[in-house]
């Protein structure tokens, strides 16, 4: 089987090492690109009347932050890839400068989880590649002038395309043309006990050959499972993570966690999107979650998994099923029994 047909296009989890918040280890995503959205007030009720206490979010956006703060929601906040090129100079306190304005006057330090910067750099803007190291390790350095680099965790969220090799999940190796960009990255997470971020989407794999990805395998429903040695795999999800498990194994990266910054399903607007495939998909990776079993690379192990996405988002250009990840209506309500506690 080629690897190809195992990855997605688009690329998600950590070690969840809390013992005072007694929820799963689940997020949600919390994209913008729509101009029908609820306010904020509406947001943080959805959330918390959920048991949803962690978010990601894609950018600084001054008064969405704002709208979180004192909610005692754990945020992943994410850094816009063109500002890169500014946060990567070292003129002027740029980056320390930049977090002061953008970040911590809007939201309390203690409810900022990690810092994601850039998302998918090597496989979608590869022009910023040469600053996103230079931005990561200015970022780091203004974290520890704020005495917050033990408690606020740096890394950036990578496609699945960084792998060359993904099938067998034991085969995982880094596609040669990027080593020399993600190697170093690995030393940086490694030093900072931070993870590595993934975006993985078990759908796009399906949608892209189906002929050698089934819809079991992708839904994580496989009943006949897939063979790795004495390893087996039920679920497209936890192959591509161990896949990649197994790469950062080879590069000398053993025990580096992984969190999944994205997956998720569509419900409308291609084939297989619709809202019972949904509703499995989202609600197998949260039964997996919340019972933390991990991956068979990596079992008893918990993930955090930050599912995609809050709302639709009719704004966003690409094909049509790239609108349609949302898990709740724009009134609050769930496009589909999915339950989060």
């Amino acid at each position: 089987m080629n690897i190809k047909h195992l990855m997605p296009i688009s690329v998600v989890t950590l070690l969840l090492n809390i013992t005072a918040v007694a929820v799963a280890p689940v997020g949600i995503c919390y994209g913008r690109i729509a101009n029908n959205l609820p306010p904020p007030t509406v947001i943080v009720n959805i959330l918390k009347s959920n048991s949803i206490s962690y978010l990601r979010l894609f950018n600084t956006d001054p008064a969405t932050l704002q709208s979180f703060a004192g909610t005692g929601i754990l945020l992943t906040i994410g850094v816009p890839n063109e500002i890169l090129p500014f946060l990567a100079s070292s003129a002027n306190n740029a980056a320390l400068n930049w977090l002061q304005s953008n970040v911590f006057t809007n939201i309390p330090a203690n409810q900022v989880r990690y810092i994601a910067v850039g998302n998918e750099i090597f496989h979608k803007d590869p022009f910023y590649t040469p600053h996103l190291l230079p931005a990561i390790f200015n970022l780091h350095q203004a974290l520890q002038t704020l005495g917050l680099s033990d408690s606020i965790k740096l890394s950036t969220p990578l496609a699945a395309t960084v792998l060359a090799n993904s099938f067998p999940p034991s085969s995982g190796t880094l596609d040669p043309h990027l080593r020399s960009d993600v190697v170093p990255l690995l030393q940086f997470l490694q030093k900072t006990q931070s993870p590595l971020m993934l975006n993985v989407y078990p759908y796009f794999s399906y949608i892209n050959d189906r002929t050698h990805v089934s819809l079991d395998y992708a839904l994580s429903r496989l009943e006949n499972p897939v063979l790795d040695g004495s390893l087996q795999y039920r679920s497209l999800l936890d192959a591509n993570i161990d896949a990649l498990v197994y790469a950062m194994e080879r590069e000398g990266f053993e025990g580096l966690p992984v969190v999944v910054t994205e997956t998720g399903w569509p419900t409308s607007g291609g084939e297989a999107a619709n809202v019972e495939n949904a509703a499995a998909y989202n609600g197998n990776v949260l039964t997996q979650a919340r019972n933390g079993v991990g991956t068979p690379r990596k079992p008893g192990i918990e993930l955090e998994v930050y599912l995609f996405d809050l709302f639709d988002e009719n704004e966003k250009v690409g094909e049509e099923f790239e609108r349609h990840f949302g898990i709740f209506g724009v009134n609050g309500v769930k496009a589909y029994d999915l339950r989060f506690n």
